[in-house]
């Protein structure tokens, strides 16, 4: 396949691509559930399966999301259009590129409200609303804070105005240099609240209740949950990988970054874990799963510590750089779609965009107030919305695309852009890619519909 030119710029070098992957892969699942499931899981037995995930599913599927990407050189929509052309294929595999799009898309308005209350918590943290809290006064806060639509609605309007102000400033000016600022900061916040946890009495809590050899606890549930989080913590499937894809370097060995990514997004999601336990366990609280443990038992532990004001703001300003970081990556896959297929300006194509964004985020805002009645199933609009993505488009997603480029494709197309060293390794990952990663994803898929 001839070499194709990116009409939106490339990566100055492959450090910002790992730096951009990797933003857009850590994010609120990182800060909280890696260190949650962890712990629950059989601690290091749970780590060393997830590792053996990472391994077999996420970095298989992420190489050849971005060989997609490189090949194709345009948003996810219109690389797959010109693949499945070029290759001869039939016409509906074009629906892999807009699958992960409208993912990203449907994700980002239901993530934005949600990054929005780690906004409202730095405000509330650099305050002091949390000096000489206790548990009750925590739980209203956060309850408060759901119970108020308008407060919501502004949060979430700040930050979709953050993430749609980067975007519409392009590859080079707008993403390149708000990951360029992001990624150091939160390495160097992470390390700072490493550092004090370091110093705390639970630092040796925190490290047994992650990192304990359990096997007992590992089980075909346990499995399960090690397969996809492998799998959604890397953003494969919802068309951020492939768009970033897009402005990689030709030079870059496309191996060789995603191991990189893929081992930077495990450490933040370890070292997250250190951070977060021993504060908890200092502080003789309970690691409680999910937004709770975020919005409710940590603010109450950052209450209970020296300085825990400026801790306090300084993790949760963590939270907020973590969500920006994932953010801009969900945004720009339709947004250079609009660019290139309906001759929009960057500006235009991210406003409109960005509107269309917030207005269906006002469904999710809601669902935990005025609409919280109105259930489909069982779920409200944010239920619907984060179940119809995690559990159905991205591992579909992922799937198609394993298939595609293990399958589907030209063997040499294939061979020549991934460019790895070794023969016998390109050899390993595509027997992977055809055969190992495809039952795997099914598993998560089918796991992910039946009913809990």
């Amino acid at each position: 396949m001839a070499e194709q030119k990116s009409m939106h710029g490339l990566w100055r070098s492959r450090w910002l691509f790992i730096l951009a992957a990797t933003g857009s892969a850590v994010g609120l699942g990182n800060i909280w559930k890696f260190p949650y499931i962890a712990g629950e899981n059989g601690g290091g037995a749970f780590v060393l399966v997830y590792l053996l995930c990472i391994c077999l599913i996420g970095i298989p599927v992420m190489i050849a999301e971005v060989t997609l990407g490189r090949l194709g050189r345009q948003s996810p929509i219109n690389t797959m259009h010109a693949l499945v052309k070029d290759q001869g294929a039939p016409k509906f595999w074009g629906g892999i590129g807009w699958m992960g799009a409208i993912a990203g898309f449907l994700i980002l308005s239901f993530y934005s409200v949600i990054a929005g209350w780690s906004l409202a918590y730095v405000i509330r943290m650099a305050g002091g609303v949390f000096d000489g809290a206790t548990s009750d006064s925590v739980g209203a806060t956060f309850g408060d804070l759901l119970a108020n639509p308008e407060a919501l609605l502004g949060w979430h309007t700040i930050f979709m105005v953050l993430t749609i102000g980067i975007v519409s400033r392009g590859v080079n000016k707008g993403l390149e240099k708000a990951i360029s600022v992001l990624m150091p900061m939160l390495f160097l916040i992470l390390l700072l609240l490493l550092g004090y946890s370091m110093s705390t009495e639970g630092f040796g809590l925190g490290i047994n209740f992650m990192f304990s050899f359990d096997f007992s606890k590992i089980n075909n549930e346990s499995i399960i949950v090690a397969l996809g989080h492998a799998f959604f913590t890397l953003s494969l499937g919802m068309g951020a990988i492939m768009a970033y894809g897009a402005y990689m370097p030709q030079k870059a060995s496309v191996g060789k970054t995603v191991l990189m990514v893929a081992g930077l997004d495990t450490l933040i999601a370890i070292i997250a874990g250190l951070v977060i336990f021993p504060i908890v366990f200092t502080n003789g609280l309970e690691a409680g799963a999910g937004p709770g443990l975020l919005f409710q038992t940590l603010p109450l532990a950052f209450s209970q510590m020296p300085a825990g004001t400026l801790f306090g703001t300084l993790f949760f300003l963590l939270v907020a750089f973590a969500a920006l970081s994932s953010a801009i990556s969900l945004a720009e896959p339709v947004v250079a779609w609009a660019v290139e297929s309906k001759g929009m300006s960057r500006v235009s194509a991210a406003t409109w965009i960005g509107i269309i964004i917030w207005l269906l985020g006002i469904g999710s805002l809601l669902s935990f107030n005025l609409w919280a009645e109105y259930t489909l199933f069982g779920k409200n609009f944010f239920d619907v919305l984060d179940f119809l993505t995690a559990n159905i488009m991205l591992p579909l997603g992922g799937l198609l695309i394993a298939v595609f480029v293990g399958w589907v494709m030209n063997g040499k197309d294939v061979q020549e852009e991934v460019r790895m060293e070794s023969p016998l390794m390109y050899t390993v990952w595509r027997f992977i890619l055809k055969f190992i990663a495809p039952v795997a994803v099914v598993i998560v898929l089918v796991n992910g519909l039946i009913p809990s």
